[in-house]
C-alpha cells in the first residue's frame, strides 16, 4: 500500500493550499481517509476524516470552517482544501487510511500512512 501526498509549500499566512494524496495497493474505496499533522516538537494531530462515500465528514476544532476534506474514488485520491491559513497551521501533513466505517481522529488505528507533505505558512 503506498499513499503519496504532495502539493504541500510556501505560503503567507491568510492564504490557500490543496493537498492530495494518492493511494494505491488497495480497494480506496473500502477505506476512510485521514489528513493528520505534526509540527516540529509536537505530536501528530488530527485534522479531518471522510468517510468512504464522502457521505461524512469530521474536523478538528482548529480547522473547522477553514478546511475540506474531499475525495474522488474513480482517481484513488482524496484531497485537503485549506483557507485562511495561519501560522500555526505549519506542518508536515500526512494522509492515512482506515478501515471501518466510524470516522476517527485517533493516530492509532489509521492502518497506512503517507510520506507526509510540507506546508510552511508565513506571517
Amino acid at each position: 500500500v503506498q499513499l503519496q501526498a504532495c502539493r504541500g509549500g510556501l505560503v503567507q499566512a491568510g492564504g490557500s493550499l490543496r493537498l492530495s494524496c494518492a493511494a494505491s495497493g488497495l480497494t480506496f474505496s473500502n477505506y476512510i481517509m485521514g489528513w493528520f499533522r505534526q509540527a516540529p516538537g509536537k505530536e501528530r494531530e488530527f485534522v479531518a476524516a471522510i468517510s468512504r462515500s464522502a457521505t461524512n465528514t469530521y474536523y478538528a476544532d482548529s480547522v473547522k470552517g477553514r478546511c475540506t476534506i474531499s475525495r474522488e474514488n474513480a482517481k484513488n485520491t482524496v484531497y485537503l482544501q485549506m483557507n485562511s491559513l495561519k501560522p500555526e497551521d505549519a506542518a508536515v501533513y500526512y494522509c492515512a487510511a482506515k478501515s471501518g466505517y466510524r470516522l476517527a481522529a485517533e493516530v492509532k488505528v489509521y492502518d497506512y500512512w503517507g510520506q507526509g507533505t510540507q506546508v510552511t505558512v508565513s506571517s
